[in-house]
This record gives structure tokens, sequence and C-alpha cells, in this order.
């Protein structure tokens, strides 16, 4: 196996991975949204799920490779869901950083997509997005290429962008990255809905807020301590879960 085979078989066990992960938490919508990982390679080729089967039945070997303009690349006889090509080419063409895309459609994340004040500091976990996320209004299914321009506008350089009145979406330069930021922006959405219900919000100092992305996102915030580990033991985490509740996501 050649190394570049060697680096797409190891893209292919990692996004299969990730897309066990999300059905695993719940943050699925049948077969209706899509994660994405770039292949390196002057080709501009990307994995992407292969339209019709649930997250559960994701596979290394099942991903869909596939170029930037939508077309199958070899002898697969699957299709893809033309929202998430239309998505996620535009986001993969123009985001050198953004190898993985991770979008759904779930309830709370739904939810704060369709509130006015889009997603608030309210807590830890909600504040690694703050200042950090970007804003899509609503077109329609996204089925029309003229509105990548607007979707890469709309993201800029943020590693999240809220679709309003639609869903969520993460980038990573990793597909563990991708979701951990996914279940991190699913999870303060989460927050934010029960914490509207629960009575008066209460909402830090912007200061603070921004001090503590800064901590969040590996940013220098000046603190006596660093943690830079965090992240790549909580991805090994979820792969040692993946191998313990669907050790058939690398077949």
């Amino acid at each position: 196996m050649s190394g570049s085979d060697a680096g797409e078989a190891e893209l292919r066990r990692q996004l299969a991975a990730v897309y066990r992960l999300v059905a695993h938490y719940k943050m699925t919508d049948l077969i209706f949204t899509h994660i994405s990982v770039r292949i390196p390679g002057p080709e501009d080729h990307f994995l992407i799920n292969p339209y019709g089967l649930l997250f559960e039945e994701i596979t290394a070997s099942n991903l869909v490779r596939i170029d930037l303009d939508g077309n199958v690349v070899g002898d697969s006889s699957a299709v893809v869901n033309p929202a998430g090509f239309v998505i996620h080419s535009a986001i993969h063409r123009e985001r050198a950083d953004a190898h993985c895309i991770l979008h759904t459609h779930t309830l709370a994340g739904c939810a704060v997509a369709a509130s006015a004040t889009g997603l608030l500091p309210l807590n830890q976990i909600s504040m690694e997005f703050h200042n950090r996320v970007g804003y899509h209004d609503y077109e329609g299914v996204a089925l029309n290429v003229d509105e990548q321009k607007r979707i890469v506008d709309d993201i800029g350089s943020h590693p999240a962008l809220i679709l309003r009145n639609h869903g969520l979406l993460t980038v990573g330069e990793t597909p563990g990255r991708a979701f951990l930021r996914m279940f991190y922006l699913n999870k303060a959405c989460e927050i934010q809905v029960a914490a509207t219900r629960a009575g008066d919000l209460v909402l830090p100092d912007p200061a603070v807020a921004e001090h503590a992305a800064r901590q969040l996102n590996g940013e220098d915030a000046g603190d006596d301590y660093t943690d830079d580990v965090g992240l790549d033991l909580a991805w090994d985490a979820m792969v040692r879960l993946v191998e313990r509740i669907a050790p058939d996501y690398k077949d």
C-alpha cells in the first residue's frame, strides 16, 4: 500500500468512527445530514457518506470519494446527498484548514438556530464559541450553487457555523477535532434551551467570556497553566468507545 493509500485508509477509519459517534450520541437526522473529510493531494477530493445509509451503517469502506463538483470518483454506484455536496464543497474549496466538516440537525441545535439571540455565553461549554461562530441566514434547502459564496462568507475563519432555521456545522483540522467541536456546540445549545426554561439568564462579563474562549481554543490567554493534551486525550477516549460499541466501523 502506497503512502497516499495508507493515508486515505486512515482517514476513512477516522471518519467512519465519527459517523458512529454521532449516531451513538443521537445527533443524527435519519439519512439527511453529512460529514466529510478532505483527502490530501492535488486532486481536491473528499470522502462523504453514501446517501441512504444510516450513520450506524457507515464503515470505512462504504464512504464515497467525490470531487469538488460532486462527481463520484472510482467505481462506486453510490449517490451523494446534493445538499451535502453544496455545503461541504463550498467550505472545502475555500478553507484550507477545514479538513473535516460536520453538519447536524439536532433538536437543541435547531432551536438555537431559530433563536434571535443566537448562541449565548451561558456556560463554560458555551464560551468555547464566544465570538467564534458565524451565522448563515436560511435560503431553503441548500441545492443552489450560488448559495456557496454566502456560506463561505458567513463562516469566515470561524470553527463553527449556525445555519439559521436549519442546524449546526463545525470544521476541524481532523475528524476528531470536528467531532469534539460539534459535541460541545450541541451541548452548549442544550444548556441554552434548558437555561431559558429555568428563568432569568445570567451572562458573564464579555471580557471574562473572551478569556474563557481563548483558554478553550488553545490560544494564549496569559494563564499560569495550559492544557495542551486534553483534546487529544478526549479523542483517544472516543476511539476506545467506538471500538467497544461499533467495532465494525473499520470494515
